[in-house]
């Protein structure tokens, strides 16, 4: 049967995540608002385009499998699948994912949590709605940092006491805490129920957290069929590692179909040998321990070698009767993913330089360029908007208002772009695609901001869009977690300093007369300036810095720092300083620009820091107890400060070293068997990593620069609030 749709031409031409249901056998774009719903009676395609130094790029391609979804919508997944990578020259990696069993990646495009509802196209649910108050629903919460929420039957016999569930009866909402669920899970609960109110009901409703035993409200106790009597016992995780047992159990297998049934010869156990891979065959690394296998496509494989390849791992699978949601990742020859070649000694790119030779530029930091974002750029070439996933180019009309107490103040322009942690903002964006005005209403929520402000800013967002009819695509924005498109509607970087407004001093307060702004560019673009602790060890080479005192400033230029960040450090000093500007190279500065960061002190300038992070990118894990067992789980996705949990002991791999960071309020147990965990995850690596590869033990609030360097950006006052 061949499926074809136009849509596969659309696939993969700019940067960032693509997402496509499939119905009727086709493929049916999914709005950027409903990224992260899933219907569990569908298929869907993802697509995640990665650009590269100079015009190529790489992808990663996904197709999920909802659990009632019918064999014909998954065979077509399948097939468009298989299109869409011959389309793209077979460069992408392809990810099977079935519902519940996610792979980290795929989980770390979703922050937030992935939803999974009921129905599907042949129910007719087409859309995730929002702004709405008619909804009847139970939400099961399931996984600390993989946060999985399913649509369940709204009944007691749904719930567990191990988890968190969330009741939603019209505008009223209700986070229910099983009484073994730990406190990590029930801080999870709390960021999603208010995302729900914010995103979801745009602010309207009332939230009510209960534990288990409570006396639960007439309206929540109506809408629920049944009674608490029953409520089932905690229900353990299937697939969360109870530790990171047989990393080596992997096994190279030769596979062919061309008889017309499958064909296996075992060529060895991991650590394999590059060069046991044949241009001219497939293969398979079957890592069914860990519920994991690989297939490689060599690039001179016969093209039914090479379309079979899925076919051949599914039916794999059947033949080694492992789990039916074992993962699945197919790789064409010169796009191995970093998972694939931790089981080969030695791998070597086809850009590998031996000895002092780098394959790299020396004043970068990683193959994934940081893009220039100058909003004049995108003036003159839409295109260039359009790869950062924006709906315009960012030239619309911009309002700003402060939010001060119950109302909203607007500032003037000359503010615009220049926020402060302690503040909340609403911005209304208005722009004319076809010849109609259409609006967006971010509103930015500073990492101070109190909790009346920050409701107050969900509160009058709502007031807003009910002025313009409902019509407005609603945005909320968490300091940090800017959206391209919101860095550009102003035109030059966005400015962000510590301090908030006083209405009773009608002025902001808190500011710093001497003050030290990062400067980074994002990996989807943009470039931001942030106010971080006025220190030497604040410094990191991948970036650019500005310092500013009363009679002073300075633009200091690491030596990974992109052009991007170099000219928005410049275009920063120049906003908040009043004089000449003094600009500093790393290794050359000059001992007055050390004197005002009160000393010269060790930064994050360490060597692994300036080189390519792909072949071994930093991996984060949490080892925890919470459960009442010893479990290890890897933190999806780009990891941030605020994935270190207070609460746990976290493993950072850095390849050259590993970190055992311990937080203040880990137990006995984790702290005790944290260590023995992490010689084991070495000792069993894949990689055939050195034994004696040195592993740190650090505490929260106690980082050294080493460690701090391989987060985004670092608050050393983030674990004191």
């Amino acid at each position: 049967v061949t499926v074809y749709h136009i849509e596969l031409e659309k696939a993969g031409k700019s940067p960032g995540l693509q997402i496509w249901r499939i119905e009727n056998m086709h493929l049916a774009p999914v709005a950027k608002a409903s990224f992260g719903t899933f219907f569990t009676g569908d298929s869907y395609i993802l697509l995640n385009t990665i650009e590269l130094k100079g015009s190529s790029k790489r992808w990663d391609l996904h197709f999920w499998l909802g659990d009632e979804s019918s064999q014909d919508e998954r065979g077509a997944a399948a097939i468009l699948a298989t299109q869409m990578d011959d389309k793209l020259n077979g460069v992408p990696v392809q990810y099977r994912e079935v519902q519940g069993h996610e792979s980290s990646i795929f989980s770390g495009y979703f922050k937030g949590g992935i939803t999974y509802k009921k129905g599907g196209v042949a129910s007719g649910f087409n859309h995730a709605r929002t702004n709405v108050s008619d909804v009847k629903r139970l939400l099961h919460l399931k996984g600390k940092r993989m946060v999985r929420m399913t649509e369940v039957e709204m009944t007691w016999k749904s719930f567990n006491q191990g988890d968190i569930f969330i009741v939603e009866v019209e505008n009223d909402l209700f986070q229910w805490n099983g009484s073994v669920s730990n406190r990590y899970e029930r801080l999870k609960g709390c960021e999603i129920i208010n995302n729900i109110k914010n995103n979801e009901k745009a602010g309207k409703g009332k939230i009510t957290v209960l534990d288990e035993g409570d006396k639960y409200p007439a309206s929540m106790l109506k809408a629920l069929a049944g009674s608490p009597k029953d409520i089932r016992p905690e229900v353990v995780d299937e697939d969360v590692s109870q530790k990171p047992i047989k990393r080596k159990a992997a096994t190279l297998y030769h596979v062919s179909s061309d008889t017309g049934t499958l064909e296996m010869k075992e060529i060895g156990a991991a650590p394999f040998k590059q060069d046991s891979l044949l241009s001219g065959d497939c293969f398979i690394v079957d890592n069914g321990a860990k519920h994991s296998i690989f297939v490689w496509k060599g690039k001179a494989a016969s093209k039914d070698e090479r379309v079979g390849a899925l076919k051949n791992a599914e039916e794999f699978i059947k033949t080694k009767k492992y789990k039916p949601f074992t993962k699945i990742q197919v790789m064409a020859e010169g796009a191995e993913s970093a998972l694939f070649t931790q089981f080969f000694k030695d791998w070597k790119r086809k850009d590998h330089v031996e000895g002092f030779g780098k394959a790299y530029s020396v004043n970068k930091i990683a193959i994934v360029d940081k893009t220039k974002f100058d909003v004049k750029e995108l003036y003159k070439t839409p295109k260039l908007a359009a790869k950062h996933g924006m709906v315009d180019n960012g030239s619309g009309k911009v309002q700003v208002w402060r939010i001060e107490g119950n109302d909203k103040v607007a500032i003037n322009k000359e503010e615009y772009g220049r926020f402060y942690t302690g503040d909340c903002y609403i911005i209304l964006y208005t722009y004319t695609p076809r010849s109609r005005e259409e609006y967006i209403i971010y509103f930015w929520q500073g990492a101070q901001a109190t909790k009346d402000e920050i409701g107050g800013s969900a509160i009058l967002t709502t007031k807003l869009d009910d002025q313009y009819g409902g019509r407005p695509v609603q945005v909320r924005v968490v300091e940090g977690k800017e959206p391209p498109h919101l860095l550009s509607i102003f035109g030059n970087p966005l400015v962000i300093s510590k301090g908030g407004y006083d209405k009773t001093a009608k002025k902001e307060i808190g500011l710093s007369e001497t003050a030290l702004y990062q400067v980074r560019s994002t990996s989807a673009g943009g470039t931001k300036a942030i106010e971080v602790t006025n220190s030497a060890s604040s410094l990191n080479s991948n970036d650019a810095f500005v310092v500013k005192t009363k009679n002073e400033c300075f633009v200091w230029i690491g030596r990974g720092a992109s052009d991007a960040e170099v000219a928005a450090a410049r275009f920063t000093a120049g906003a908040i300083c009043k004089h000449s500007v003094a600009e500093q190279k790393e290794g050359s500065e000059s001992s007055q620009f050390w004197s005002v960061l009160g000393g010269k002190k060790e930064y994050a300038s360490s060597p692994r820091m300036l080189e390519d992070l792909d072949s071994n990118p930093p991996r984060l894990f949490a080892i925890s107890n919470a459960k009442g067992r010893v479990t290890i789980e890897e933190v999806p996705g780009e990891f941030t400060q605020g994935d270190l949990e207070p609460d746990d002991v976290m493993m950072l791999d850095a390849w050259d070293v590993v970190f055992i960071w311990i937080g203040e309020g880990a137990n006995a147990e984790e702290r005790s068997v944290a260590p023995g965990l992490v010689k084991e995850y070495i000792d069993t690596d894949p990689r055939g990593r050195d034994s004696n590869c040195p592993v740190h033990t650090v505490k929260m609030n106690m980082e050294p620069v080493n460690f701090v360097g391989f987060f985004p950006s670092w608050d050393h006052e983030f674990f004191n609030r």
